[in-house]
């Protein structure tokens, strides 16, 4: 019994990544696709999360002539070969600094949408009609607030118009 249990966990382990997601680029930046795609776009600063998943850094990014801010994207598989399926920003020092970007997606025509009860997990979805993104601001946050940009532009489930301002002093942080 033993022997069966150990040879599913090791053939568990060692299961390939899935095939990357499309590449996908916004404002110059990877969003979705392979490694090598991140390689290309200066995501070359990789580090082991674990046996399946790395993550490669990029710094001094800008985004809608905002920033700068640091950047990730998680690739799946303990080469990277599966792939990632969306791009992380934040700021290190300042965590109000990814509603500037909201902000500028705002004056550019972008529609913002909010997420949950004003309690610790909040989202502020912006998207437009011909983006191939929408972009994620965290409202609430227990660490480090993150911005990120995701393939396909569509409005999450639990997604309502917005009806207050988003960022400091807008009540929404805990």
């Amino acid at each position: 019994m033993r022997a069966g249990v150990l040879a599913t966990l090791t053939v568990a382990g060692c299961t390939p990544a899935a095939a990357p997601p499309p590449s996908v680029v916004f404002a110059g930046l990877p969003v979705s696709g392979n490694v090598g795609d991140a390689r290309r776009a200066g995501f070359t600063n990789c580090v082991d999360l674990d046996a399946r998943h790395i993550r490669c850094r990029r710094h001094q990014v800008m985004l809608e002539n905002v920033g700068p801010y640091e950047a990730a994207v998680d690739l799946a598989g303990s080469g990277g070969e599966g792939g990632f399926d969306h791009l992380t920003l934040w700021h290190d020092t300042d965590n109000d600094a990814v509603f500037r970007v909201g902000s500028a997606l705002e004056a550019a025509g972008w529609a913002r949408c909010l997420t949950g009860n004003g309690r610790a997990g909040d989202q502020a979805i912006y998207t437009r009609a011909d983006a191939p993104v929408r972009v994620s601001i965290d409202i609430s946050y227990w660490g480090r607030r993150r911005l990120r940009l995701i393939p396909g532009n569509r409005r999450d489930v639990g997604c309502h118009a917005s009806t207050h301002s988003v960022g400091r002093n807008s009540g929404t942080e805990r």
